[in-house]
């Protein structure tokens, strides 16, 4: 049997035997109940419209004990704010922005012009969560959002992250085989799906939202922190103004302070 064909014939009879009942998709601890749980929240996405192509996505994912063990694991964000920045080598990501930010200066300008947002905190988040792109993840990404919106600990941030990213199948955007971070981010500078749905732009005009493209990931940063009420012209450290939609990309206060940090170095000011 086609092996596509084979999982809409299960997912079908399991559709039907829950048919008429009021089931809610169980969250789990371990991946023991995983795949008991997707068809049950696919019966859900059906209902609420998602299509059959992110079904099929969605019912091909499987539980990743990866995701789970970073989840668990992020003890960077416990470290002082310098055991932090050395960590994360904030002297070197400063160095390099410096340079990116001469060799881009067209594409900087034109989105300091369009959002308001200076080069330095975009060249400190795309440095900070990809190396500048030179690492983006290897992790299947809705297998990632899926395991955690299954996961008993953020199961209701995670199942509106499913939901988005399952939307961004039924568009084209993401397939079964897009890989990210851990967590289920996306791109240059790692967007979670649902953010790609509010903030995603196309940056570099080619009429096509890819966050693996430098001026699109760019451009969609600044559109997140502008939607998270950065005021042009203002100060972003801690304590000024545009520190706050800072805060709003890592809830993490030592991530959020180096973003600042290292920002006003690159932008010298």
């Amino acid at each position: 049997m086609d092996k596509g064909l084979g999982r809409a014939a299960l997912l079908a009879a399991a559709l039907a035997a829950m048919c008429g009942s009021a089931v809610a998709a169980p969250c789990g601890n371990t991946g023991a109940g995983f795949e008991a749980w997707k068809p049950v929240f696919a019966m859900e996405a059906q209902a609420r419209g998602v299509g059959a192509n992110a079904i099929a996505a969605l019912m091909d994912t499987t539980y990743s004990t990866g995701t789970i063990r970073a989840d668990r694991g992020q003890h960077s964000f416990k470290l002082s704010l310098d055991q932090f920045m050395a960590k994360r080598g904030a002297p070197a990501i400063a160095a390099k922005g410096k340079s990116l930010k001469g060799a881009n200066a067209a594409l900087f300008a034109a989105i300091e012009k369009r959002y308001g947002v200076p080069p330095g905190p975009l060249l400190t988040i795309w440095g900070m969560e990809t190396g500048f792109g030179t690492f983006m993840g290897n992790q299947e990404t809705l297998s990632a959002v899926a395991t955690l919106a299954y996961d008993c600990r953020r199961t209701e941030y995670f199942t509106d992250q499913l939901y988005a990213a399952l939307e961004l199948v039924d568009r084209g955007v993401l397939t079964r085989s897009t890989r990210g971070a851990m967590h289920g981010e996306v791109g240059q500078t790692q967007f979670l799906p649902k953010n790609i749905l509010l903030y995603g732009v196309d940056g570099d005009g080619n009429g096509v939202v890819n966050l693996n493209v430098k001026a699109d990931a760019l451009a969609s940063t600044a559109n997140f922190l502008k939607g998270h009420g950065w005021v042009r012209g203002a100060g972003y450290q801690e304590g000024e103004p545009n520190f706050a939609a800072i805060q709003g990309w890592n809830a993490a206060g030592v991530y959020q302070q180096t973003i600042a940090i290292v920002g006003e170095r690159i932008d010298g000011r």
